[in-house]
């Protein structure tokens, strides 16, 4: 039976046995071993989608044997990109989080393309010993960590659609005041720097509410977590509305805590709006298009008593963000901008 401490950094912040999880530093563990819990399903959370094909190819080069969820986190010692938390078992004393943490990209590639030729490169013993963030970097879709610039930069393989849906909501979402994660182009993918920067631990929804996305439950339980977060919240389903982003989740919306002292300092930027706008094609007409999630935002404003506006939005400052979006791909932009402002009215009606 597996046995050890859960680590924040050098810190040792709950101990388990086996799957069961009891703090040392409430404080400063991660959100949902607060009060203890169960070691499976986090681990499991925190691994390489197992659907992914390159993700295959890549446990097949690292010789995991064993490419479970669970063996493939602990591989890396549940270590992640976004956050100091690793597992550290009993017969480890010396590990320190300086051996854990990720420093090389060695296998960006294979994660990202898993090309023949990625996967035959002559890799040393020293490459394939060193732990890689690729085992832990979470979602359906092929991507990968790349040090750029001694900055980690997170690489996504999308279509062109789905890259301007992503690149324009982020760019829609900054005009309008709310704090997004970056996007741009690196290699014909879709890009955004680790937005913790490595002095914050992002923690998704998940640890909190698990798989509910019920927005009212959500709601409530950041406001009790730190009041105001409801309000960043709020933001964030608004903007899922005004671009029509129904994948929405658990795993991809979060808070930020210091790493020091487990402070929650707020909502984590809003990121993953690739299912979004045009991603899965155009309708014949945006403007008759009926918006459930504009339907869901006005029902928790008025179950909640939100009373405070949301920022103005006219056709030409959409049509501007539309325009100077990726100018060179070939999108329809005055779908875009009926789309959004279409969606915008549904979200000012009463």
């Amino acid at each position: 039976m597996l046995s050890g401490f859960i680590m924040s950094g050098n810190t040792a912040v709950a101990r388990f046995s086996g799957r069961a999880v009891t703090p040392i530093f409430p404080e400063l563990a991660p959100l949902c071993f607060r009060n203890g819990g169960d070691l499976k399903p986090w681990l499991e959370m925190r691994a390489m989608d197992h659907h992914r094909p390159n993700g295959r190819i890549l446990k097949r080069l690292l010789r995991l044997g064993d490419t479970s969820d669970w063996n493939t986190a602990l591989h890396v010692h549940g270590a992640a990109i976004t956050d100091q938390y690793w597992v550290k078992s009993d017969g480890e004393q010396d590990l320190r989080w300086e051996d854990v943490r990720f420093t090389r990209d060695d296998f960006a590639d294979v994660a990202l393309h898993g090309s023949f030729a990625s996967f035959s490169k002559p890799y040393t013993p020293e490459q394939l010993r060193a732990p890689t963030p690729e085992l832990t970097n979470i979602g359906r879709f092929e991507k990968c960590w790349r040090l750029i610039d001694g900055k980690w930069v997170i690489l996504k393989q999308e279509t062109i659609r789905e890259i301007y849906s992503e690149v324009f909501t982020a760019r829609l979402g900054k005009h309008l005041g709310f704090r997004m994660a970056d996007y741009h182009l690196v290699d014909g993918c879709v890009a955004a720097e680790d937005f913790t920067e490595g002095c914050c631990n992002f923690e998704p929804m998940a640890y909190i509410t698990g798989d509910n996305e019920d927005y009212a439950d959500n709601y409530e339980a950041l406001r009790q977590l730190k009041p105001g977060l409801e309000r960043e919240y709020l933001e964030i389903l608004f903007l899922d509305a005004l671009v029509f982003n129904t994948d929405r989740h658990t795993q991809n919306f979060g808070i930020l805590r210091d790493r020091k002292i487990g402070e929650i300092l707020s909502m984590a930027p809003n990121f993953d709006n690739n299912i979004a706008l045009i991603s899965r094609g155009y309708a014949a007409d945006p403007l008759n298009l009926s918006n459930r999630l504009a339907d869901r935002f006005r029902a928790l404003k008025h179950k909640k008593g939100v009373s405070e506006p949301f920022p103005a939005l006219d056709d030409k400052e959409v049509r501007t963000i539309a325009e100077d979006t990726m100018p060179e791909a070939d999108i329809d932009r005055d779908y875009v901008v009926r789309l959004v402002m279409g969606n915008y009215e549904k979200l000012l009606m009463r």
